[in-house]
């Protein structure tokens, strides 16, 4: 099979691998790099469980190509810490319980990190409107939205 040569930059780190061109982002994450904190969930783009930042934009890492990614900046849920602490919204996660299983925690706060960046956590509606593309099939959805709600305060302050 034709490989061909793959430069991503993820977390801050720069990474040069040889890849099928069909090799998902996702998978290159996961299979080819060990970062496992970006979930598997559908696998079709219905669940957000994949959800990382590309350039600051949240996508979803199962439909996109590796290759597409190429000399652009990802960021994955184990990005997000800094210097040993917790970024805000994984901070409001814990302290609000967020979550159950916690399958799609990475996911829900990697969308949830965007839509306070993006202006969108203004309300609880609006955020249960931005949050919409990650499900949780434990229903933790009231618990996402006081988290998602708290770290925008934290950081407007």
């Amino acid at each position: 099979m034709t490989k061909i040569p793959v430069h991503l930059d993820i977390n801050g780190t720069h990474h040069q691998l040889e890849l099928e061109p069909r090799v998902t982002l996702l998978d290159a994450l996961r299979d080819r790099l060990g970062l496992t904190g970006t979930k598997k969930g559908c696998d079709h783009g219905q669940c957000g469980a994949c959800t990382v930042h590309v350039d600051g934009e949240r996508v979803l890492a199962c439909l996109t190509l590796a290759a597409q990614a190429e000399g652009r900046t990802i960021t994955t849920i184990e990005g997000l810490a800094r210097e040993g602490e917790l970024h805000p919204v994984q901070a409001a996660f814990l302290e609000q319980d967020a979550f159950q299983c916690g399958y799609c925690t990475p996911g829900q706060i990697m969308s949830a990190v965007a839509c306070i960046r993006e202006g969108h956590a203004g309300s609880d509606e609006e955020i249960r409107e931005y949050m919409a593309g990650n499900l949780c099939r434990c229903g933790a959805y009231p618990h996402i939205v006081a988290a998602v709600r708290q770290a925008a305060l934290e950081v407007a302050s």
